[in-house]
């Protein structure tokens, strides 16, 4: 029995239940393109939300870190297996993929430019770019994106850790299908 005011925990018949019906109300693509993300940490964060939000496909630029290296799938807890990714030597060739793949390219940078990533484009059908830990996204990257858009940050940091940015960027665009903001 439950007391008053304190809510059940889910059985995990109720848990799939619950994600089925998000999974029939969640429509549009998405995808991801790592411009050398490194660290293995930051990568098996994202590959972890980006499983948990059904992310199509991840695009590997430059040095970017494998989903598959040992300490990415150690925090990814090994929902790599759920994702397809592919590599690229250059953030050109990686570029022309998610173009080739019929997605709209927008970068999550804090650049001149950039649009408040509630007011942006993202579509139906987008490929979210994210860079390099410490110097963001390439040059070549941000010159190939649709649009730049940066997160919004109220307090004394500029900056958020890449798979932290990267995990509000896929759920503000989860969260416009959801709520019929952009058509599916």
């Amino acid at each position: 029995m439950t007391a008053p005011g304190v809510r059940a925990v889910l059985r995990d018949t109720d848990v799939k239940r619950l994600h089925r019906e998000w999974r029939h109300r969640t429509g549009g693509r998405l995808a991801l393109l790592l411009d050398s993300v490194q660290t293995p940490y930051n990568v098996g964060a994202i590959v972890r939300t980006a499983a948990a939000e059904r992310v199509e496909h991840l695009y590997l630029a430059g040095a970017a870190t494998a989903p598959s290296h040992p300490a990415a799938r150690k925090v990814s807890l090994g929902t790599e297996r759920y994702l397809e990714w592919s590599t690229y030597e250059t953030p050109a060739a990686a570029i022309a993929a998610v173009k080739e793949a019929g997605l709209r390219l927008v970068g999550v940078e804090l650049a001149a430019g950039a649009v408040p990533l509630p007011d942006a484009d993202l579509g139906p059908a987008v490929c979210l770019a994210f860079g390099h830990e410490d110097r963001g996204l390439s040059a070549a990257t941000l010159a190939a994106c649709d649009e730049v858009a940066f997160i919004p940050q109220l307090g004394k940091v500029g900056s958020l850790n890449v798979a932290h940015a990267a995990a509000i960027a896929i759920y503000e665009t989860r969260r416009r299908a959801w709520t019929g903001v952009i058509d599916t």
